[in-house]
């Protein structure tokens, strides 16, 4: 995603990719909630990548209660479940589009930094990719073992055990979100539930079951009894022990899954031809910076929580959108303050990540809980969610992430609609503001009649609806960076020169 929206702008860009190129990622993630797809829908794959999955509107995540989807103020008022790998190409798809150079089967061993480069050894004998509008085309070369790549900035997407963040030297403080492991399995079905999302917990167990919508079904099951891993393997000085199905090393067994399924859901649903499985441990972990000089982190480098809610490949992608524009504008050297805005990175999204770590783990804790006064007090805070519609909506504002708000920049006073979500408007001609948002940069929505700034690098249109009378400036990424009733041009040219003018109220920094 990253690269992509990189390389759209303009940059050049290569992507190190440990897999090789014809690895399947299978499913790990499934779930894209609305406020990915309208990020998706900003760069013109949202409607392609719904068309490979299933929309699931309503969820009962546990105590019989219902939750509607349809209540989110969204052109995408569901969670649609799709294999990750439908979602990884697509983007992959974009990325060569746009010309970025990825090279496959290969690994960062190293990384050095000065005030003006980064500097990468790569190991491996990679495969190296290039977009079609690479004039040599698409073309597979070996590579020596050990290459140096220098570059001006670099960006760790590289997962929970990032090499650029054990390179920085961070730490990556936290806990165990679910002590013993998860198991999952992509299954077939032969008698399928009823519902298209089930889900239940009890004394001893946990179970979970979703749909792809191709006959495929992902389930995650835990039970309250499985060893602790923390314990060790009974000899200490093996690596693991594949007895022990609380070591996250041992092998899945399909009957593990199906007896654990049965205790949670009363029935295995005829489960068998199991695709993938795989065991987990579920770890809570924020690194504490998401910048240091000129390499940044994101995803599960920069932080790592349990599966509940579907959020990880969400709030990664999520990342890279607010990261890309950045660098992009500083790059082009259209930032006022280069180094201000790429701090922001870690100011805006650092809260969102230590966010997501808490609800994740409040759900996955909620639905596993034991003991009968614990499991009365869940109930009793299911049926209040389940009655009230503003806590339904804070519920699903949260885990769609159509909720997330940024702090308004420094200097302006509350209250402030800058920092939140701009919601996908009807402009003049029949276009949306989201398929304006295509063009990679800064849209400028005002009444008719209002003047487009000199100079500045951005986008201007009007709205369809003749008693709007704001005007709006939204950022790359689809939050506002500014807004204001009957504003002059003078006040919106003060106030697209305050972000995309360099030079005009703030001293230009080297990035």
């Amino acid at each position: 995603m990253l690269a992509g929206d990189l390389a759209a702008a303009g940059l050049s860009v290569t992507l190190v990719e440990q897999r090789p190129r014809t690895a399947a990622n299978l499913t790990r993630a499934f779930a894209v909630h609305a406020r990915t797809l309208e990020l998706l829908d900003a760069r013109g794959l949202a409607d392609e990548l719904v068309s490979t999955g299933r929309r699931i509107d309503r969820v009962r995540p546990f105590g019989g209660m219902t939750l509607s989807l349809q209540r989110l103020r969204s052109r995408y008022p569901f969670v649609l479940i799709t294999p990750q790998y439908e979602t990884e190409k697509l983007l992959e798809r974009r990325a060569l589009s746009t010309g970025v150079h990825i090279r496959y089967d290969c690994r960062i061993t190293g990384i050095q930094q000065d005030r003006d480069t980064v500097t990468l050894t790569t190991t491996g004998h990679a495969t190296d990719t290039t977009g079609p509008t690479d004039p040599a085309g698409p073309t597979d070369e070996p590579i020596h073992p050990t290459r140096v790549i220098h570059a001006r900035h670099a960006v760790g997407a590289d997962g929970v055990r990032s090499t650029l963040r054990e390179a920085l030297g961070l730490p990556f403080p936290g806990r165990a979100a679910v002590v013993r492991s998860m198991v999952l399995a992509d299954v077939r079905l032969t008698d399928p539930p009823q519902d298209v999302l089930t889900a239940n917990g009890t004394a001893d167990a946990f179970a979970f079951l979703v749909p792809f919508g191709d006959g495929w079904y992902r389930a995650i099951a835990w039970r309250h009894d499985t060893p602790d891993p923390a314990a060790g393997p009974a000899n200490p000085g093996d690596p693991g022990d594949p007895t022990n199905p609380g070591d996250p090393t041992s092998p899945v067994d399909l009957d593990e899954v199906r007896e654990i399924t049965r205790q949670a859901l009363g029935t295995d649903h005829g489960m068998h031809d199991p695709r993938w499985m795989s065991r987990f441990q579920s770890d809570e972990r924020q690194v504490p910076r998401y910048r240091v000089g000129r390499v940044f982190l994101a995803g599960d480098a920069a932080h790592v929580h349990s599966p509940a809610g579907g959020l990880g490949m969400n709030t990664g992608l999520q990342d890279a959108a607010n990261l890309s524009w950045k660098l992009a504008a500083v790059l082009h050297g259209q930032a006022p303050d280069p180094e201000a805005l790429l701090d922001s990175y870690h100011r805006e999204r650092h809260p969102v990540g230590r966010r997501v770590l808490r609800v994740s783990g409040a759900l996955v804790r909620t639905v596993m809980v034991g003991g009968p006064v614990l499991r009365t007090a869940r109930k009793l805070a299911t049926g209040v969610l389940a009655r009230v519609g503003p806590a339904q909506d804070r519920a699903l504002a949260t885990i769609s992430g159509l909720g997330i708000a940024y702090p308004p920049p420094a200097g302006v006073r509350r209250p402030t609609l800058a920092g939140r979500r701009a919601p996908d408007l009807p402009l003049a001609g029949g276009l949306r503001l989201y398929e304006a948002l295509r063009a990679g940069g800064f849209v400028l929505v005002t009444p008719p009649g209002r003047a487009t700034p000199p100079g500045a690098p951005l986008t201007h249109h009007h709205w369809r609806a003749d008693d709007r009378t704001a005007c709006v400036l939204v950022r790359p990424d689809g939050y506002l960076a500014w807004s204001a009733e009957h504003a002059s041009d003078s006040e919106i040219a003060a106030a697209t020169a305050h972000w995309l003018l360099p030079g005009t109220g703030a001293t230009k920094r080297e990035p």
